[in-house]
């Protein structure tokens, strides 16, 4: 055989192998979908995105994201998630509370401190969500891979508000989660419950009187425009998961399970940063858009008149979960104290 032969020979194989190795490639690169509850440039989607720069630069997957309404509402997208539809979904306990109860316990007013600092310290150790909840998450057939605060929850209504008597006859919207109506209902008001696309018709309409939500939600969502009596009340910190379907998550290599581990890990550090501040520039925004918005921070009088009412949410917390949640709630407890010790 010739040199020139043996030449194009090699390069004819060479090519083949460059082809066979670009088609592996495009098999094992993969675009998964994820969606979320927010809107561009909220705290989901900053998370979202910090995910996918995370997965995109340090592997050959792709990643498409979604954000509030292009797939339907919370439920409909944790729906597609369980089903395989969605490879990853980011949900607030609100709404994952009536799939799985002890989810809730995020919704028992002043169990949780309101003071940065604490809280996050609390998420990076706490046992009850490192270890307890990914049991709770994984018996749905979820892979919980983050939990993460967004921001101090604010109640807004049509007037101003210091005591939980000023509550009564208001009917305030809650998410669709069961101990979250049992809140409002301990605080005097009317537990309303209704999908986040309805909120801001039903404040304009009069059909409801108020809503709770972090700072920057009130102002991103422009409930400030219907809703403009701000109340802070101290009573928790809105709390979401991400996650992903399990099935999905168990079927993937080694590799890519550490890959898809350590972009949630990367969002979530990005995310403590971005919310750092961010409550502070919200309430600035809402205040240069609005000279009707009023502002009102409780005293330490006026919250223990609410947070007498407390205790009454975490029986029934216990009611609703049975002895996985009572559990739950004494590790959750020991965690907080802790926390708050060091």
């Amino acid at each position: 055989m010739s040199s020139l032969s043996k030449f194009k020979k090699l390069a004819g194989i060479s090519a083949f192998a460059l082809a066979a190795m670009t088609a592996a490639n495009s098999l094992s690169a993969a675009e998964w979908k994820y969606a979320h509850e927010e809107y561009e440039d909220d705290v989901q989607d900053v998370y979202a995105y910090k995910f996918k720069e995370y997965i995109e630069d340090n592997s050959d997957h792709t990643l498409k994201i979604y954000r509030f309404g292009e797939l339907g509402e919370s439920d409909d997208i944790m729906e597609q998630t369980q089903a395989g539809i969605l490879n990853f979904v980011n949900q607030s306990p609100g709404f994952t509370g009536s799939l799985i109860p002890e989810a809730q316990i995020f919704f028992i007013p002043y169990l949780l401190p309101t003071d940065l600092e604490t809280v996050i310290e609390f998420f990076n150790e706490s046992k009850a969500i490192h270890e307890e909840f990914p049991k709770l998450y994984a018996e749905k057939d979820l892979e919980l891979l983050k939990m993460y605060p967004e921001g101090e929850m604010v109640i807004t209504l049509d007037e101003k508000a210091t005591s939980p008597e000023d509550l009564n006859n208001k009917k305030i919207r809650v998410m669709t989660n069961p101990l979250l109506s049992e809140t409002y209902d301990a605080f005097g008001a009317t537990p309303t419950p209704l999908p986040w696309g309805e909120v801001y018709g039903a404040l304009q309409t009069n059909m409801i009187q108020g809503q709770e939500n972090p700072i920057f939600w009130i102002e991103s969502g422009g409930l400030y425009e219907v809703s403009p009596n701000l109340i802070f009340t101290g009573h928790g910190w809105f709390t979401t998961a991400m996650m992903a379907n399990k099935d999905f998550f168990d079927g993937l290599s080694g590799e890519d399970q550490e890959l898809i581990r350590k972009a949630a890990d990367y969002a979530y550090d990005e995310i403590l940063e971005h919310i750092d501040g961010l409550a502070d520039e919200a309430l600035a925004k809402i205040e240069e858009a609005s000279d009707e918005v009023t502002i009102t921070r409780l005293d330490e009088e006026q919250i223990q008149a609410f947070r007498d009412r407390a205790p009454q949410v975490e029986e029934e917390f216990v009611n609703m979960t049975g002895e996985s949640g009572k559990a739950l709630l004494e590790q959750f407890k020991k965690d907080l104290e802790d926390v708050e010790s060091d």
